[in-house]
């Protein structure tokens, strides 16, 4: 009878594995465990979503809610958000390899990167000596699981011993088994024509490591002593197997059977067979044998199933089974020892009572597995991994306070060649080498640091002009943007955005740089790059190079070439917007990227140097726009996330994973909204992005690392991205330059939310 849950916080899971009707062990046992807890706590809603290797090949059940083709990332990443969407409250995954798209089944970790509830793992397999993707894919269940769940203890040994698990985390809940009533096989083998006859019994997706072939070749000793042996092997070929040779296999073992001389003793039986006619086939037979080759196997399914049905087993001493069939509750033989299976079958079908017993026996061990105790062990270790997780309780909003621009990391990251692109942790990651971008905007940050030691700025200027200088590629006319380690270039042009962010980067040096020399090196290396702009087809790169050119009016008024690159642009830009607006979309893309709000930064920055106002309406009305899309419904700034990119047509931006230079750029295009206008809600927006740094954001934690100046690479669901990378560090440093000087600006802002140098 179903019993509900007493008391339970459980009422919703989400379920992640393969499904019948597809032809798996796994899928099996998925639909069982699904079935289990429906029946076992019928209040509790199950959506389950299916692990798709074929698209379009299934006919789901109405269980499945959602399919999830193995290879397509981006479907891991949908059915993420799908999950957040529903009410999940926890997800329970069936973990083997095989079934999971991207190196050792990779694609899953994305799927729970994306995802902030509680996860349970069933693991399948677990490997004593994984290969690196297959250690790597392991350990990072490990990092994200609440709870893992093995089905033999030798399981729970090596994931301590190989993998560093810890036990507490690990729990071992055996294989599930349907509660069927002990059958005498005579009553029921007319069903499969098999009257008058021994029968030796091997289920399975037919495959070289299921040992038939020492079956085969026990069978005339075996049937010596009993003519009348029958040996089934019950199962179709396994599809891998059938996608690469076809039926060759089957075909090889039929062929040994009749080099034997005991063809007329072994039935094949080419079918993939459903729960109910599976229990027929086991009722059915005397004994079960599984001469399996692998010693590592942790979980056999059908092992499970036959000792339930209360079958006699003879079996090589692989993990699970020496562990099932201990203290007597089956027959171990050794691997490949085909005397060792004759003589114990022998044994088995020449004395009743022994046979009887040992049935009886494996009987009674299968009563704690049945599927109703594997339903209820999983959900109190589910409502166990709910319990405890943690809390977020939002915090007030505080008064904002600025953070002093601080050089430290930017130096941590660099050396003489240049700032290094990526870090783990805090620490530069050389394999990762350098870039134009980040040396682009170091060098923006030296000249904008206002307390910098001169022989520091000096030296950091020269090197990070330097890098931009040797990037100069005049045989292409355009920069390079990445360089190896060894400080060779890995291609002879750089794209579009890193080649704007240069000329940015060239105009405010000319402007800001401290010293004369510096800024004459960037007037100069402007004048010989700058027409570049002419060739970018990109609105982020035109955007960027309409950036600089301001600058170096500002720094050369009347200078022809930014005059001419400020002229060329703006009205593509709004002709752009007129083409892809609609009412409830006012912006030049259809999609939404990265480093959105340099768009209506750099019309601004245009419609101040060109004294045209029709530009800075239309970059505050789409600048306004776009700081809605990047606010919570707490008011917060909500950076519009990665996942974002590459989106269909005027969908809405995603949440996660939220990074630092949208919040710079946010801060950079309110300000030139302020300086424009003179209206000081810019400057509370301004203030509102650059709260995000400091903990003012979805999650309540600070990316800023005040102490050294360090910035985490990005807010994901789970957390933050713990790395602290370039393009981080410098978006943060260049904002704290950016408000601290508008906090020195004789300007009264109403509020709470009031920057304090």
């Amino acid at each position: 009878m179903a019993v509900s849950v007493e008391a339970a916080a459980i009422r919703h899971l989400a379920l992640i594995g393969n499904f019948l009707p597809r032809q798996c062990g796994l899928a099996t046992f998925t639909t069982d465990v699904y079935t289990a807890v429906r029946d076992r706590f019928p209040d509790v809603q199950v959506d389950v979503y299916a692990m798709d290797d074929h698209v379009g090949r299934y006919d789901y059940p109405d269980a499945v809610v959602g399919t999830i083709p193995e290879q397509d990332l981006s479907a891991y990443l949908d059915t993420a958000r799908t999950i957040e969407a529903s009410g999940a409250q926890a997800i329970w995954i069936q973990h083997e390899y095989g079934i999971y798209g991207g190196p050792a089944g990779e694609h899953i970790l994305a799927l729970l990167d994306r995802t902030t509830l509680p996860v349970i793992v069933t693991l399948h397999t677990v490997l004593e000596k994984p290969s690196a993707d297959e250690r790597r894919v392991l350990e990072g269940l490990l990092r994200r699981a609440a709870k893992i769940i093995v089905m033999a203890e030798r399981g729970r040994d090596i994931l301590q011993r190989v993998y560093g698990a810890n036990l507490r985390q690990v729990v071992m809940i055996p294989h599930g088994v349907p509660d069927r009533a002990l059958v005498d096989p005579a009553t029921v083998k007319d069903r499969f024509g098999w009257q008058g006859r021994q029968v030796v019994l091997t289920f399975g997706l037919l495959a070289p490591n299921k040992g038939i072939e020492t079956m085969i070749a026990a069978l005339p000793a075996a049937v010596e002593r009993h003519p009348d042996l029958l040996y089934v092997v019950l199962g179709a070929t396994h599809p891998n197997l059938v996608a690469h040779e076809g039926e060759k296999y089957r075909d090889r073992l039929k062929a040994l059977a009749a080099q034997h001389g005991v063809a007329d003793n072994v039935q094949f039986i080419d079918a993939f067979v459903e729960h109910d006619e599976l229990i027929g086939y086991l009722e059915a037979a005397d004994i079960y044998a599984t001469p399996y080759t692998n010693p590592a196997q942790i979980t056999s399914g059908t092992l499970s199933y036959a000792v339930g049905i209360g079958k006699p087993v003879v079996s090589t001493p692989y993990v699970h089974a020496t562990e099932i069939l201990a203290d007597g509750h089956g027959v171990l033989v050794d691997f490949g020892d085909v005397a060792a299976f004759a003589r114990e079958i022998d044994s088995l079908l020449s004395n009743d009572r022994d046979r009887h017993r040992l049935a009886a026996r494996a009987y009674a061990r299968g009563r704690t597995m049945i599927w109703p105790r594997l339903a209820e062990a999983t959900m109190r270790e589910t409502e166990a991994a709910v319990a405890g997780r943690p809390r977020r309780i939002a915090k007030p909003a505080p008064g904002l306070k600025a953070l002093a621009p601080d050089f430290a990391a930017v130096e941590r990251m660099s050396d003489s060649t240049g700032m290094l692109q990526h870090s783990i942790y805090s620490v530069p990651d050389r394999r990762h080498g350098y870039c134009i971008d980040d040396n682009a905007r170091a060098l923006m940050l030296v000249s904008a640091i206002a307390d910098m030691d001169a022989v520091a700025r000096d030296k950091w200027t020269t090197i990070y002009a330097s890098f931009v200088q040797y990037a100069w590629n005049p045989d292409k006319r355009r920069f390079r943007n990445f360089m190896n380690f060894d400080r060779t270039w890995c291609e002879d042009e750089g794209s579009e955005d890193s080649n704007g962010r240069t000329l940015w980067a060239l105009g405010v040096t000319a402007r800001d740089a401290r010293d004369p020399k510096h800024r004459d090196w960037a007037s100069a290396m402007f004048d010989t790059t700058g027409s570049i702009a002419f060739d970018l087809g990109s609105p982020r790169a035109q955007s960027f190079a309409m950036l600089g050119a301001a600058a170096m009016l500002q720094a050369k008024p009347g200078h022809e070439l930014s005059r001419s690159i400020l002229q060329r642009f703006p009205d593509m830009h709004l002709q752009l917007l007129e083409e892809t607006r609609r009412p409830e979309w006012q912006w030049f893309e259809i999609v939404l990227a990265y480093d959105n709000a340099r768009l209506p930064e750099a019309l601004i920055r245009a419609g101040q140097a060109l004294d045209r106002r029709d530009l800075i309406e239309c970059a505050l009305s789409t600048l306004d726009w776009i700081c809605a899309r990047q606010t919570s419904p707490e008011g917060r700034f909500r950076a519009v996330g990665t996942e974002s990119f590459n989106r269909p047509a005027y969908s809405p931006p995603l949440q996660f994973d939220q990074q630092p230079l949208e919040a710079q750029a946010t801060v950079d295009a309110c300000i030139a909204a302020y300086e424009a206008t003179g209206d000081t809600r810019w400057v509370q927006e301004a203030e509102r992005a650059y709260g995000w740094f400091i903990g003012l954001n979805d999650l309540d934690l600070p990316l800023a690392s005040p102490a050294d100046g360090g910035c985490f690479d990005g807010l994901m669901p789970t957390g933050l991205n713990r790395n602290q990378g370039a393009e981080s560090i410098l978006a943060l440093q260049l904002a704290n330059c950016a408000i601290s000087g508008l906090s020195q600006r004789p300007v009264s802002v109403a509020g709470t939310s009031r920057v304090v140098a």
